[in-house]
């Protein structure tokens, strides 16, 4: 008996058509996600920001979050973005620079820099506070890729306490891994973004305080539409305009952007 091993198998008509369905719906959705990069002090806010956006305009939003040093460097390395939101202009303006992006990075939020801790500290003179006992670990963004980071560096120059507790700090990737380092317990203290105030606010209780905007530069976060937006131009210029909208400036004001 003489056995074919090359012999196609057939199948009922209907298994055939349902399985063609479900590949084209698959591919259809893929064809329509948006993929978005986005810095990590987003992270709380771009979640309420994404279903806003598809509620709005039908459109499916994927967001990829890491810090906004990495995520420029996987775009020039041929990352699959769409657009890109960045947690400075430092960044943007750098891929606009490069022939990256379809035109100059827009400001789309104004970041506000907090120091804060899972326990309760008194932070009216924490500048004492970090460099006593108390405290052993304190947690910060990496000032190369994270532009929080960056920021809080620049605070502790002008304070003149960054010589002082260099022992203690401890580095985050980015703003979220500082954030975790928080919440675990890792360090005591930490500078991050205030949105993690309302990231928290039904998670554990956050003691915290502002640092005043002139102790370091302006926090502009900017936005930028990738030149091979992979098919989907026009979904990202409508998340481009989106994100300048009067509904996305209120959604981001109650996470603590300006």
């Amino acid at each position: 008996m003489e056995l074919n091993l090359f012999q196609p198998k057939k199948y009922p008509i209907k298994t055939v058509c349902l399985l063609l369905l479900l590949i084209f719906a698959g591919n259809n959705l893929s064809a329509q996600a948006l993929k978005v990069a986005v810095a990590a002090n987003l992270q709380g806010v771009i979640k309420v920001l994404q279903q806003d956006f598809t509620r709005k305009t039908n459109i499916q939003m994927e967001p990829i979050v890491g810090s906004s040093g990495n995520l420029s460097n996987q775009i020039k390395n041929g990352a699959p973005f769409s657009v890109f939101l960045s947690a400075d202009m430092d960044f943007p303006n750098e891929l606009y620079k490069t022939g990256f992006t379809t035109s100059k990075p827009a400001v789309y939020a104004l970041g506000s820099l907090i120091i804060c801790s899972n326990q309760n500290l008194n932070f009216s003179n924490w500048e004492k506070l970090l460099q006593s006992g108390q405290i052993k670990k304190i947690a910060l963004a990496n000032p190369a890729t994270a532009p929080y980071g960056k920021a809080a560096t620049e605070v502790l120059q002008r304070k003149n306490l960054l010589q002082k507790i260099q022992p203690k700090l401890v580095y985050g990737e980015s703003i979220a891994q500082v954030n975790i380092y928080l919440s675990t317990g890792v360090a005591e203290v930490g500078f991050t973004t205030e949105a993690l105030v309302s990231d928290a606010a039904n998670k554990q209780k956050i003691y915290w305080q502002r640092i005043p905007a002139a102790d370091y530069q302006p926090i502009e976060q900017g936005m930028v539409i990738i030149k091979q937006a992979n098919g989907n131009q026009q979904q990202a210029e409508k998340f481009y305009q989106y994100m300048q909208s009067a509904s996305a400036k209120t959604i981001l004001k109650r996470y603590g952007y300006r």
